[in-house]
């Protein structure tokens, strides 16, 4: 249902294989937090590639358990919602950096999965749906906005239209189209190049540019100062000044 496996270069990789749309229900969610916490045993992991199956990224929720919790009142609908929200909050705050690898249709809550994931690029054939207003909820109406703009996001957010991925690609959306045979090379490969860099140095940058939209110039410069300092007497930096002199690869341990 949801697949793990380790790739070379410090690379997980996470597939959800739940057909025919890749939902994620209950037992869906249950298994992807078992893929999350074996990725939390391997410390060596630096970069995380989630993808799907067949022609399906993620469809979201099920359909089919939301309408079965139509008889449960109000509190479990909104039990049921919550869950899915700790997952994709789970997923936005793993300690390395995601990758969507957006391989078909990226539907509702599988684009507020994607949204979550640091980077995210796209087979040719990828389609993006902001499917809340289509079933009367609301979805990625703060991540999306924050990505792609007000007014491309409204565009999105409102009509409930598919978006191909070369539109996807124009908003911002994804910085990465390729030919669907590709798609999890390629993600692999940007993936490898990502953990191959200094550990300390990606996961600082990472989450400055996480908050860049929301500091002031006098915290952000304070925030890079104390940033800087830490990196400048980390073990990472000497070691590709040496490289760097010796004109050779560095070597990272992430210390």
């Amino acid at each position: 249902m949801i697949n793990f496996e380790l790739s070379t270069g410090s690379v997980a990789l996470i597939e959800i294989n739940h057909p025919p749309a890749n939902a994620l229900g209950r037992s869906a969610r249950d298994a992807f937090h078992e893929r999350l916490d074996d990725l939390s045993t391997h410390s060596d992991v630096r970069a995380l590639i989630i993808t799907g199956s067949a022609d399906t990224f993620c469809s979201g929720d099920d359909l089919k358990e939301q309408l079965a919790a139509q008889a449960g009142g109000l509190a479990l609908r909104e039990a049921q919602l919550a869950d899915f929200g700790r997952l994709i909050d789970r997923i936005e705050n793993l300690p390395m950096p995601t990758i969507a690898a957006i391989n078909g249709y990226c539907l509702g809550g599988g684009l507020e999965l994607a949204l979550a994931c640091d980077l995210r690029i796209a087979s040719e054939n990828a389609r993006f749906v902001c499917a809340g207003v289509n079933v009367g909820l609301m979805a990625s109406a703060y991540r999306l906005p924050r990505l792609i703009g007000l007014a491309r996001a409204k565009h999105m957010l409102l009509t409930g239209l598919p978006v191909s991925a070369k539109t996807a690609e124009d908003y911002g959306l994804i910085t990465l189209r390729v030919d669907g045979a590709v798609l999890r090379d390629q993600a692999i490969v940007l993936a490898q190049r990502i953990a191959s860099r200094a550990p300390l140095s990606v996961a600082a940058t990472r989450d400055m540019a996480e908050h860049a939209n929301t500091l002031g110039p006098e915290e952000a410069s304070a925030q890079t100062r104390e940033m800087l300092k830490q990196l400048l007497t980390s073990e990472d930096h000497a070691e590709a000044l040496q490289a760097f002199h010796d004109k050779r690869p560095p070597h990272f341990n992430g210390r």
